[in-house]
């Protein structure tokens, strides 16, 4: 037999052998849509630097999360957008706040078609745009942010989330509200523990999307985007203090953290393919530059064979038709 001997490409022939063979599969129940609810719109806000996403209204929210379960999306998380911050942000625990309400028009909608989850965090609430309450000197407050953590939680489970997602990177979270929560009877909602959380600058437009307050940065709480091992680390403290799902944030500058904290955890993993990922797409597709539904489904292609179980994506509605 003459040179080469082996030929790989027999299993590229067809676009039947193609998927014969193929090693990664995304299907809709994989993906989560996050969506954002504003507080007293009347109609649905576009967000400039995530073309295609809004700020929904009420009504307009109840009506895209039935479509996404009419599409057979997997879930849906939840953010609120208030007119009014404050120090503490106190929204954030008020059972008639913007979120609070949300999650109960969400689960009148669409009850247990999918899975409602809630972003449990500050940031959106608070008048200086950090994830937790300030001390005398303007630095977070670990240990009085995480009070305020357990009562969001039970409000949020009150109001019916199915998860709630800790995204605040703060020490401890994810047991104290597993605490609050069974406290409070709440043993079966579960919680969606933003593991491993980086000081990221692809989080700019998601600063648009909740009319974010933030004067300075993150970067005392979210992690370095140089460390990994201490990824490892996070995620060993949250799977003992009671994590159910754990999470990578963002995708896809970090596949090589998602590998491994995949390689190690033993609860289902999510990643958030987040704003700056999305607006980076969409603005090449725009300029001409790229295949809009092939990029798309290219990228989520990738954080699933990284190994997420639950990807996070502002395409989910979308892609699931894609997919089908």
């Amino acid at each position: 037999m003459g040179f080469p001997e082996q030929r790989p490409r027999r299993l590229r022939t067809t676009p039947a052998m193609r998927r014969l063979v193929s090693e990664t599969e995304v299907r809709p129940r994989q993906l989560v849509l996050p969506m954002f609810v504003r507080e007293g719109a009347t109609a649905p806000v576009p967000i400039g630097s995530m073309p295609g996403v809004v700020q929904h209204t009420r009504d307009t929210l109840r009506k895209a999360v039935a479509e996404a379960a009419a599409a057979g999306v997997g879930g849906v998380m939840l953010f609120g957008v208030p007119e009014h911050h404050d120090a503490t942000g106190s929204g954030a625990v008020d059972p008639d706040g913007i979120l609070n309400a949300a999650l109960r028009d969400v689960r009148a909608e669409v009850g247990d078609d999918l899975v409602v989850m809630s972003d449990l965090c500050l940031d959106e609430f608070t008048d200086h745009g950090h994830c937790g309450v300030l001390d005398a000197d303007g630095t977070v407050d670990n240990d009085a942010t995480l009070e305020v953590y357990a009562r969001m939680g039970v409000e949020q489970a009150r109001a019916g989330a199915h998860l709630v997602g800790p995204s605040g990177m703060m020490d401890g979270q994810v047991g104290v509200i597993r605490d609050a929560l069974d406290e409070a009877g709440f043993t079966d909602t579960g919680i969606l523990a933003y593991s491993v959380k980086y000081a990221s600058a692809f989080y700019g437009p998601f600063r648009e999307a909740v009319n974010s307050q933030l004067r300075g940065d993150r970067r005392t709480y979210q992690q370095d985007g140089g460390n990994a091992r201490e990824a490892l680390r996070e995620l060993a403290l949250d799977l003992d203090e009671g994590a159910d799902l754990v999470m990578v944030k963002p995708a896809g500058a970090y596949l090589d953290v998602l590998a491994r904290v995949a390689e190690v955890a033993d609860v289902p993993v999510a990643a958030y393919q987040i704003s700056g990922e999305y607006a980076m797409v969409e603005a090449a597709v725009e300029k001409g530059w790229l295949e809009r539904e092939r990029t798309v489904l290219e990228t989520l292609t990738s954080i699933r064979r990284a190994g997420a179980d639950v990807i996070l994506t502002y395409w989910a509605t979308e892609a699931a038709a894609w997919l089908d």
